[in-house]
């Protein structure tokens, strides 16, 4: 009862006119970066930050929220009448929903991703609701050992999951660390890394630091491909509402859909891309005609459009009540709520109630927004496909520019930006994966933080984290995770010493 008292309260926040124009602006630059590909958004959320600063923290994270889950909507739309996935997570549906095209069964293709993306928003809202107060209460019960042996797991887990080399993958992590502790020690006032800049003295702003990484970096790395305008899907586009043999052949997969994807979401370096393929992957396996999947199979739409809706909503749990970021979004959505003065965490619901319950009653309300927005504007999105690129990418420089200056009316910003725009070319180029060093990034100083609080405790003993039962099955799953991923990696360089010598 408490919880439908508390969701009530966060309605009458939520549909004040300024927060439901702000939840519209969200979802709408959300799916139209969904159905443009090569931007995402990772590189909108970092871009459009500035611009919240004189919002309140509410409308802020409606906002970026609103991006979020906005662009998972859009990402179908391309994927489906273009074959090119919008979005990352959107890859999945290309292989059934392009060919349910072709077949003259766009409308059903969109209209089944669009209703799947609301059971699986709401769906994923629900368990939010029902799981993050239980679970705040349960981590005021932890101290900094078990804090940080959360901060390694999540951590090695996002790394274990990198689509590229453990080794690799540990650099970035490293490095990121390393970036998150330049400026001054919070414990001795000495500065760190600073070699003289007097601008690094706060450290770097995370705003610069991730529109660099991911804005500029895209508009480099698609400035070289010498990218072609794709031709749009020229077919009618008619039943868009589903009939009732396509609800019998996709509410099961959009049940399992949801499911999966909010447990995924979750869970440490989870989140839509991989719930969507963990989707397929199901539904594929169990079908009792996995022939038809690639064929076009409306199950292979509606499951994996399901479960990548269903893994945002599930994405903020670790963010609400432990202050841990489960994917590179919710590190964006974390350092917007410490601009605003905001610390999430197990204190959240208590002393910021309305924040939580606010947001979260305004995703409701955008989920029904964005079907709206995918029906019966379709046409529209796909018109958007038309912006030469020659035009888009210069423009999102531009906005990127204008963005990092904002912050602090600083041109070393806007150099920090461009510097770590190359560098993210440079890593994309050459396959390191920029996810791990903006966790550890965005989660360094709270892991040095409660590292220092863990020694503390324990007289300088590393036994504390090992001797306390939930710290310890913590480390220990992190631990058996990196060994895996890098024996391996040592057997091979094993095997090629002995071959070298012995030849």
């Amino acid at each position: 009862m408490e919880i439908l008292q508390n969701l009530f309260a966060g309605f009458s926040v939520a549909f004040a006119a300024i927060n439901l124009f702000y939840c519209f602006v969200g979802v709408l630059i959300g799916t139209l970066i969904g159905v443009l590909p090569g931007i995402g958004p990772v590189a909108t959320m970092s871009l459009l930050l500035p611009a919240t600063y004189k919002m309140s923290p509410v409308q802020a994270i409606i906002v970026l929220a609103g991006i979020y889950y906005g662009a998972m909507y859009g990402g179908s739309t391309t994927s489906i009448l273009v074959n090119i996935p919008g979005e990352a997570a959107s890859v999945v549906t290309c292989i059934d929903g392009y060919k349910m095209a072709r077949q003259g069964r766009a409308g059903p293709a969109l209209g089944i991703a669009a209703f799947g993306s609301l059971i699986g928003g709401c769906f994923s809202l629900i368990g939010l609701m029902l799981l993050a107060p239980t679970l705040a209460s349960f981590a005021l019960r932890i101290g900094p050992p078990e804090f940080f042996s959360f901060l390694c797991t999540g951590l090695i887990v996002v790394m274990y999951l990198t689509s590229g080399s453990i080794i690799r993958a540990l650099m970035m992590a490293a490095f990121g660390v390393v970036l998150g502790c330049i400026g001054q020690d919070p414990e001795s006032g000495s500065f760190r890394f600073v070699y003289g800049f007097y601008n690094l003295l706060s450290g770097i702003d995370l705003v610069p630091f991730i529109m660099g990484l991911f804005g500029v970096s895209e508009v480099f790395l698609n400035i070289e491909k010498s990218l072609q305008q794709r031709t749009i899907y020229e077919g009618e586009i008619k039943n868009l509402l589903p009939n009732l043999r396509d609800w019998r052949e996709s509410i099961i997969p959009i049940i399992r859909g949801s499911l999966i994807g909010f447990f995924i979401g979750i869970l440490p370096g989870g989140g839509p891309v991989i719930s969507s393929f963990a989707s397929y992957a199901v539904e594929k396996k169990i079908s009792r005609h996995p022939e038809k999947f690639g064929t076009g199979a409306i199950e292979g739409v509606a499951g994996p459009e399901t479960a990548n809706n269903s893994a945002t909503g599930g994405s903020f749990i670790p963010l609400f009540t432990l202050g841990i970021p489960s994917n590179v979004v919710m590190a964006v959505l974390l350092g917007a709520l410490v601009i605003h003065g905001v610390t999430p965490g197990p204190l959240l619901m208590q002393q910021n109630p309305k924040i939580f319950w606010s947001v979260v009653a305004s995703m409701f309300i955008g989920n029904g927004m964005l079907l709206v927005l995918n029906l019966p504007l379709i046409w529209m999105w796909v018109q958007v496909l038309n912006v030469p690129y020659r035009i888009l990418f210069p423009l999102i420089l531009l906005f990127c520019l204008l963005g990092a200056f904002s912050v602090n009316n600083s041109n070393f910003d806007a150099a920090i930006m461009l510097i770590f725009g190359v560098l993210g070319y440079l890593m994309r180029k050459y396959k390191y994966d920029a996810a791990p060093m903006v966790l550890a990034f965005v989660l360094g100083p709270m892991f040095e933080n409660s590292l220092r609080q863990s020694l503390l405790l324990s007289d300088g003993s590393f036994w504390i984290f090992f001797t306390r039962p939930i710290a310890a099955v913590g480390m220990i799953i992190s631990l058996l995770m990196l060994a895996s991923s890098l024996i391996p990696f040592i057997s091979r360089k094993r095997e090629t010493i002995i071959e070298e010598e012995t030849a």
